[in-house]
């Protein structure tokens, strides 16, 4: 049963687990007999060396685990082939160039999608995998693409700020799920439109009261019906005016807020 959440050593030979305060250690070496080369896939058996690599894991009990493995330097035998030699990589081990398993590199994908930088950073450092947030980034950017997608039945757009007063974006969100769909750049009609463009199906679309989005809305998808929510409307509505009288500022503010407290027989019969 405990060896399970080890089944990724399962093809390599432990020789020792040393336990410190913070970090376990595996100490193991690779036992497959051949390796194929990536250049040329040909098989090999013939070893010209072997060093060892450190790599990372997900943690256990609250402690750091590193796998120090030793790995051989085969030689290809494919006259064709431009590599003289090449490093064995182990399956859900050991990928080329990275200090960490495969299923660590999973977790902390997951981690950086959720949070991003240094918020991901800090989470990674409570669970002992800790990341800089300059690697996470990177673990993003390394992430493919997803293919294109119908837009949801519900597309909700709004602007938000990359640098308040001068840069802002624009996220979408499927509204029945709550998931995020996609960000775009910056919150112009011309961007809205070309994505709407691409991703056909949205029959409905909640959006503030921003004439971009509804110009974006009636240009590549005018069967659309197109939503403003209920805050952006409270908002609107309010904020011209509450100067017009105490009793309309009270009325509104209790309204908008969905409080009791104010016992108002009856709206004013006339907001100015």
């Amino acid at each position: 049963m405990l060896w399970s959440a080890f089944s990724h050593l399962t093809t390599v030979a432990v020789e020792r687990v040393v336990v410190d305060e913070r970090v376990v250690t595996f100490m193991a070496r690779a036992v497959v007999p051949k390796a194929p080369c990536p250049g040329s896939g040909t098989l090999s058996r013939r070893v010209h060396g072997s060093y060892r690599r450190r790599l990372a894991d997900l943690a256990v009990a609250d402690r750091t685990v590193a796998i120090d493995l030793r790995v051989r330097r085969f030689l290809c035998s494919a006259a064709d082939c431009r590599r003289r030699t090449f490093v064995e990589q182990i399956d859900d081990l050991t990928e080329r160039y990275v200090r960490r398993t495969p299923a660590l590199r999973r977790a902390l994908e997951r981690i950086a999608l959720a949070l991003t930088g240094r918020p991901a950073a800090r989470l990674a450092a409570h669970l002992s995998v800790p990341a800089s947030p300059n690697s996470l980034i990177r673990l993003l950017r390394r992430l493919p693409e997803k293919q294109t997608t119908p837009a949801p039945r519900v597309l909700g757009v709004d602007d938000f700020a990359l640098k308040k007063g001068h840069v802002y974006g624009t996220i979408l969100l499927d509204m029945e799920t709550g998931e995020r769909v996609d960000v775009l750049p910056d919150r112009t009609a011309e961007t809205f439109t070309a994505w709407l463009r691409e991703h056909s199906g949205a029959e409905i679309v909640c959006r503030d009261r921003a004439s971009a989005y509804a110009e974006a809305v009636r240009s590549a998808c005018p069967d659309a019906t197109q939503v403003a929510d209920d805050f952006t409307c409270g908002r609107t509505c309010a904020r011209p005016s509450r100067s017009a009288s105490p009793r309309t500022a009270a009325w509104l503010t209790a309204a908008e807020t969905g409080s009791t407290s104010w016992r108002l027989s009856s709206p004013p019969s006339k907001i100015r």
